[in-house]
């Protein structure tokens, strides 16, 4: 069926052929369309599970999580100060290896107020454990929501699917929602195998633990938890490469675009990596050789696949939504790291822009890419791309490059 909907609804249609049985979100602009799609479904009798109001974004992660540690399928979304909220329970559903998937609608955190977009948010959440992917597009969104509840469940780890606030929570683009026939197919029922036989339930329990809560028990949980993440990489590969076989689209971790002989590539994520493909297209017909490489999945960060992108790469700029105050960008950060043994970071430009839901226009990337050619190294750790003109500059403001 093609419907033309929402970045939001198409969410909520991804979580309604999931068949979670229960589904509890809190409203918070601009994610507030998720719960009300699915009140409508659970109103028409299309979602046969269990949909909950509840008065907080914390009581929401808290009643997913009671209902994922005994033993069903569960969904909420939340987006910026409802998931900081959800902070202290986004560690403990990690720790417990609970599978829940929640989508969350990027958008800044105050202060200063603001309700479009942004990546700071879930960006911030990157240590809790949770797996992390970002959406380009209204059909990704759909696409990957099944799709991490396949990962999630086989690998008994937490999914974030993150979508870019008003940029594809508000507009609508053509969707094809797939059969329900599909994908139960490719999804399951969801079985946990801790269920008591007979109808009850226990609640799950990853090891035994001492009373006293002793620290070896502890630090034996966390080894375990860190190399069950080093596992999710290839586990996530292996679902999309079976949604790809079966539904004829699908989205790798990272994607690397027109990258074979280029001299400059652009690291992006996001509802920006459609404007990115046209600036390569465009700058590819000029004579320059562009490249881009989206990166879809951020947590685990997919260092080996983005290595053998980049390796033999020139110029490497990232632009990124997103900022870690004093240091720059954290997607900037995080392939600096992964490349450090390749390069040292030598030539790896990071650029902020699109703050607070600012456009990154075709036009900015271009003078981005322009700007890392025609210069010898990068000089700082972030290069504002976008940025409005202000008065009262200092000594540190005509220091700072500003693209």
């Amino acid at each position: 069926m093609i419907k033309v909907i929402t970045g939001n609804e198409a969410a909520a249609y991804g979580a309604l052929l999931a068949k979670p049985e229960v589904v509890c979100a809190y409203p918070i602009t601009p994610q507030s369309r998720i719960p009300e799609q699915i009140s409508e479904f659970y109103a028409q009798g299309l979602l046969k599970g269990k949909f909950v109001n509840v008065e907080s974004e914390m009581a929401a992660l808290g009643y997913v999580t009671g209902a994922s540690l005994a033993g069903v399928r569960v969904f909420t979304a939340t987006s910026s100060q409802g998931l900081a909220w959800m902070h202290e329970g986004l560690h403990w559903a990690a720790g417990a290896r609970l599978p829940i998937v929640m989508v969350n609608v990027n958008r800044p955190l105050g202060a200063p107020w603001n309700l479009t977009c942004e990546q700071t948010d879930s960006l911030s959440q990157r240590d809790t454990g949770w797996m992390q992917f970002y959406c380009e597009s209204n059909q990704e969104i759909l696409d990957t929501v099944i799709q991490a509840y396949r990962i999630s469940e086989s690998i008994s780890l937490p999914s974030m699917v993150c979508l870019d606030g008003v940029y594809l929570s508000y507009l609508s683009e053509t969707v094809d929602i797939p059969d329900q026939e599909m994908v139960d197919e490719y999804l399951p029922a969801f079985d946990p195998g801790f269920r008591i036989p007979g109808g009850g339930w226990k609640l799950y329990d990853v090891f035994p633990r001492d009373p006293q809560g002793d620290p070896h028990d502890f630090m034996l949980n966390r080894y375990y938890l860190h190399k069950r993440e080093r596992q999710c990489l290839d586990r996530a590969i292996e679902c999309n490469d079976l949604f790809a076989s079966m539904f004829g689209r699908g989205y790798p971790p990272v994607e690397g675009y027109r990258c074979e002989d280029a001299e400059a590539v652009v690291v992006i994520s996001g509802s920006a990596v459609g404007t990115c493909r046209y600036v390569v297209d465009k700058m590819r017909a000029g004579g320059q050789k562009i490249g881009m490489v989206k990166i879809k999945m951020f947590r685990p960060f997919p260092g080996s696949l983005l290595r053998d992108i980049l390796r033999d790469r020139g110029k490497i700029l990232v632009i990124e939504r997103d900022i870690s105050p004093g240091q720059g960008g954290i997607f900037c950060q995080e392939l600096r790291w992964a490349m450090s043994g390749e390069r040292n970071g030598k030539n790896i430009y990071g650029f902020i822009a699109g703050l607070g839901g600012a456009d990154i226009t075709p036009g900015m990337i271009e003078r981005a890419v322009q700007f890392a050619l025609e210069s010898e190294r990068p000089v700082q750790e972030a290069i504002w791309l976008g940025l409005p003109p202000y008065e009262d500059e200092d000594e540190y403001d005509r220091n700072t490059i500003k693209v």
